[in-house]
């Protein structure tokens, strides 16, 4: 019975509800991570000595920057990832395309899948499904408590605001059209989280509005990220994307801009990111 103890103390047992599958992993040595707030995760627990590659997604820290990148999360390649030596990937579950991660297991690595967080549940529960596979579970404690404490920070601001601000979320891509984030959608979820509306109630995931569209919504504020506004050429040129100059917000330069893993990651600075939207808006 020795051996058999000593074999169980060196594996983890990692159960996860993906597609109804879970998974036994032993203990990484090698890991990449696939997904901005999965590699920000594991900084926060300390693991980072464990990573040896992540996505371009995944920026911070800034020291997650100067690790080999392996792709954009959704755009994979096998061969990067493989020449990195990993014995354990871990991604979203939106992470691809499924011919590379099929390639990935057929090589023999491991890959633990993360649903995408949308709620302070999600990120507590993805801090514990890494923390288990890479055997950090103390720390797991202490990450969590500080989220919840800052949760706590959030609800007691969010109960001293007084009328409901009212959010419409433009997200601009490199040389495409401006979208506007509806239901379902990472954006959608930190507006709620941060005490204030979407705008946006009428259809779910982004699409395009036309100019009478974005004017008849009316909103306090336009919430945007760094990224965008940068490629956008700055606020001057964002109010400029027909129809925006004529809604409350434009008229009053009420423009919030978050970098985008913060915003829209749902990593473990979460309910920070939520708590500063909605100090920002009692601000206005």
């Amino acid at each position: 019975m020795k051996p058999l103890k000593i074999l169980m103390r060196g594996l983890l047992i990692v159960s996860l509800m993906v597609s109804g599958v879970s998974y036994v992993l032993a203990a990484p040595a090698r890991v990449v991570a696939i997904g901005g707030a999965l590699t920000e995760t594991i900084y926060a627990l300390g693991a980072e000595d464990l990573l040896v590659g992540n996505d371009t997604t995944s920026y911070y820290p800034p020291a997650a920057n100067e690790l080999p990148k392996v792709g954009y999360q959704r755009a994979l390649s096998a061969e990067g990832i493989l020449s990195l030596s990993p014995d354990l990937v871990i991604l979203t579950d939106d992470a691809g395309p499924p011919a590379v991660l099929k390639q990935l297991s057929q090589a023999g690595v491991q890959l633990l899948k993360v649903p995408v967080g949308r709620s302070f549940s999600d990120v507590k529960s993805t801090i514990l499904h890494v923390a288990d596979a890479l055997d950090y579970r103390a720390k797991s404690t202490l990450l969590i408590e500080q989220l919840e404490a800052q949760i706590r920070a959030l609800k007691a601001s969010v109960a001293t605001q007084g009328k409901t601000t009212q959010v419409l979320f433009v997200l601009q891509h490199s040389g495409g059209a401006p979208l506007v984030a509806g239901a379902n959608t990472a954006a959608d979820s930190m507006i709620h989280l941060s005490g204030a509306d979407n705008v946006v109630s009428a259809y779910s995931g982004y699409k395009p509005l036309t100019p009478e569209a974005l004017v008849a919504l009316q909103p306090d504020v336009i919430l945007v990220t760094s990224q965008g506004l940068q490629q956008t050429g700055g606020v001057q040129q964002l109010l400029k994307i027909p129809g925006l100059a004529f809604t409350p917000a434009a008229k009053s330069g009420h423009v919030i801009a978050m970098d985008a893993l913060l915003l829209l990651g749902f990593g473990p600075r979460s309910a920070e990111a939520a708590l500063q939207l909605n100090q920002d808006y009692q601000q206005l």
